[in-house]
């Protein structure tokens, strides 16, 4: 038998020593990759508790329109009775065929989009402290929609949360609070003002820009001094004035015929 010659001394040594600096180096590793992942575990934990609170906080500082006061008192002409249409009231009977709503000429006043104004004013409630509004920074007013004009309206639909209501879409102005809180403007309605139903609102705002208070020219409920938007709907004025006019013709000559063909009858 031929014997297997055996394997140098040195060359077992050599791997002896390289396989103990592996393990030793492996040994060193692992501790400082479970220090590192301690460590961004730890980082970690704080970002997570710091976006929790920030959602916390955020949450909680939502505004309720139900939290603010009811401080500031608002008007806005024209006032009830005025600028009520004469073609509206005589032709009532005609608004679904002219396109108008029908919740339309049963307020106090009727305004045209892109044609009339309305010149809105607003002041501290006389039963309010003068020393309420020391937050006061700006009045911002809006155009708000009356519940009568939201109704299978999911898009103007009114929420306690401000950031979520859609009553009031339609900003008017926005002006710096004066002392004693007394100020107006005139607003011109605009062309993109839809055929509806709306009020007036002001929401005092604060250094942040948050509202703090409110008024409005209707009640709570919503259902005094309202007044009515004829939108633009692609037709002249003259058009529609004309189609009523033949309506109402329409109308008479056919109680005419129709008494005229009674008499005859009789004879």
């Amino acid at each position: 038998m031929v014997a297997c010659p055996a394997q140098p001394r040195a060359g077992r040594r050599t791997r002896e020593k390289g396989e103990a600096a592996k393990a030793k180096s492996i040994g060193r590793i692992l501790p400082e990759l479970k220090e590192k992942s301690c460590i961004s575990s730890m980082a970690t934990a704080p970002l997570l508790r710091l976006v929790l609170v920030v959602s916390c906080i955020g949450s909680s500082m939502a505004v309720l329109f139900a939290s603010l006061p009811n401080t500031l008192t608002v008007t806005a002409s024209p006032a009830a009775g005025q600028g009520l249409s004469p073609f509206c009231v005589l032709f009532l009977f005609t608004i679904s065929f002219l396109g108008y709503d029908m919740d339309v000429c049963v307020h106090d006043s009727v305004l045209h989009a892109g044609v009339d104004q309305i010149k809105v004013s607003w002041k501290l409630n006389e039963s309010t402290p003068a020393s309420a509004d020391s937050s006061y920074k700006k009045v911002k007013v809006l155009l708000c929609y009356a519940p009568v004009s939201q109704v299978d309206r999911g898009w103007r639909k009114t929420d306690d949360h401000l950031k979520k209501d859609k009553t009031c879409q339609f900003k008017v102005t926005t002006q710096p609070y004066s002392s004693g809180g007394g100020g107006s403007f005139v607003y011109s309605v605009e062309r993109k003002i839809p055929t509806g139903t709306y009020f007036v609102r002001a929401y005092a705002l604060d250094s942040g820009d948050t509202e703090v208070a409110y008024g409005q020219t209707t009640n709570a409920g919503k259902t005094a001094n309202l007044f009515d938007v004829v939108g633009i709907t692609g037709r002249h004025a003259s058009l529609d004035v004309a189609a009523g006019c033949f309506s109402a013709f329409s109308i008479l000559a056919l109680v005419f015929f129709f008494v005229v063909e009674k008499r005859k009858a009789k004879k």
